[in-house]
């Protein structure tokens, strides 16, 4: 009988790389350090996706579901990979809660981190109580209770979302884009209009990178059908005045102070490499890129490989990605294990 292969990480690509596999006949071991799979979108509360517009707990939810259901997939919630040692085809894995398995390869699919605002402080997070982040207000909708002011209850009159926070920015060590951040604005700036239609949305950027077909229904849609204003300017601070946050800066397209005053402030949190990569990076034998993220191999042999074979990547481990770009990876991954392990099978007959 086939050694299982192990999956590293519950999230969008973990699970869809543990259900690929299933489907194909081929027994898996999904193991994840929380209580629950489903990654970022589940464990924080994310509302409706980019670009389907699903709600997170259906969407994401429904994948839960259909792993949690498969025969062939074996699922250990709250258990993390103490050691992993072997070659390709051969390698054992020992387990925090004490077992020891043989898997035939693993595909990590540990995801990411998200900025920590409190690494910006001059733009107010930490400091103000309605100063939050883009999860804080995913969390809001998607809890039902609508988006509020945390220092009183209070629906805002005024919202300002500001770009590219742990994104694109040298001065922190932050020098990728995250890719995901201009789109998911967006479509929290329409989603609160559609909820409270007499609250004015601003938009702050450096550029706008609503990438692929994503333009049109969001940059454009945000502004023509929803009215969300959009500033490009350089924001110097975030302070508190009359009750009131002031977002100070410089509108960059006709170079001049611009100082406007904001019920709620929302950072667009960019995606940080996992915290736990240098350990991961030491237990699996993996490289790291230059900014911390799991490092690939080239890609065009095959999906998700990394320096170690046996040992493949997916989703944002590997950098800053969209659910469904890691939902692809994930599948992707899947597939090129299971072409290794044919391979090495014919070898060896």
């Amino acid at each position: 009988m086939a050694k299982p292969i192990l999956i590293v990480g519950g999230g969008p690509a973990g699970l869809a790389a543990a259900h690929s596999l299933a489907t194909f006949g081929q027994a898996c071991l999904l193991v994840e350090k929380e209580d629950r799979l489903g990654g970022a979108p589940i464990l924080e509360g994310y509302a409706k996706l980019v670009p389907s517009g699903e709600w997170a707990k259906d969407a994401i939810g429904g994948m839960v579901s259909r792993v949690e259901e498969a025969e062939l997939v074996n699922v250990l919630t709250s258990t993390t990979v103490t050691s992993f040692t072997g070659e390709t085809g051969n390698f054992t894995v020992e387990l925090s809660n004490g077992d020891h398995v043989e898997v035939s390869a693993s595909i990590l699919c540990t995801g990411f981190t998200h900025f920590d605002s409190a690494n910006k402080p001059e733009w107010g997070f930490g400091t103000y109580q309605d100063v939050v982040t883009t999860t804080q207000v995913e969390q809001m909708i998607s809890s039902g209770n609508g988006v509020r002011c945390l220092s009183d209850g209070r629906k805002p009159k005024r919202v300002a979302i500001l770009l590219c926070v742990g994104s694109r920015d040298r001065q922190i060590g932050r020098e990728w884009c995250s890719k995901i951040c201009c789109t998911v604005s967006a479509n929290l700036a329409m989603e609160i209009r559609e909820e409270l239609p007499d609250c004015h949305v601003y938009i702050y950027y450096m550029d706008i990178l609503t990438f692929g077909l994503l333009e049109t229904k969001y940059y454009w849609r945000s502004q023509e059908e929803f009215k969300v204003k959009y500033i490009k300017a350089r924001i110097a601070e975030v302070t508190a005045r009359d009750g009131k946050l002031i977002v100070k800066g410089e509108d960059t397209l006709v170079k001049r102070p611009i100082t406007i005053p904001f019920d709620l402030v929302v950072h667009a949190i960019g995606m940080d490499p996992n915290r736990d990569n240098g350990k991961i990076s030491s237990l699996f034998g993996v490289d790291l890129e230059p900014n911390g993220f799991l490092d690939q191999a080239s890609s065009y042999s095959s999906s998700g490989m990394t320096n170690r074979s046996g040992v493949f990547i997916a989703g944002a481990a590997t950098g800053p990605e969209t659910i469904d770009d890691s939902i692809a990876q994930g599948k992707a991954a899947a597939m090129a294990a299971l072409e290794q392990r044919q391979v090495a099978a014919r070898l060896v007959g």
